[in-house]
């Protein structure tokens, strides 16, 4: 690990640089928004159907013998998923079909997937 350089406290503005972050952090509604979207895909069960959506799209019954789960348990796993906008539901007939909301949920999984797997 390298140590960086003390400060130069009298060439560094303390202001600009809490400001910078302010701005960083944004409002409290995003903060949350964010929190919420890793609170939920933290869970590996709904972790494993994203990424089991990243490439098809999968019925309940699909999704309850791909990850080992009832039928039950995936649709309450859904409704968290569908409500934080990280899937959406397209019916045929009775069946409900899902896939992920948008390419953002792809991008957040490719990322932090690229991240883990960096050599240190």
């Amino acid at each position: 690990m390298t140590r960086s350089k003390p400060h130069n406290h009298q060439a560094h503005n303390h202001q600009e640089a809490i400001r910078a972050a302010r701005k960083a952090i944004g409002d409290s509604d995003s903060v949350w928004g964010l929190a919420e979207t890793f609170k939920v895909l933290s869970d590996p069960t709904r972790l494993k159907i994203v990424l089991a959506l990243l490439k098809e799209e999968l019925c309940v019954l699909d999704i309850a013998a791909l990850i080992g789960i009832t039928d039950s348990a995936v649709s309450h796993q859904m409704r968290l998923l569908k409500t934080l906008r990280l899937v959406k539901q397209r019916k045929d007939g009775k069946m409900a079909f899902y896939s992920l909301e948008d390419e953002h949920i792809e991008d957040l999984i490719r990322v932090a997937t690229r991240h883990i797997s960096e050599k240190s």
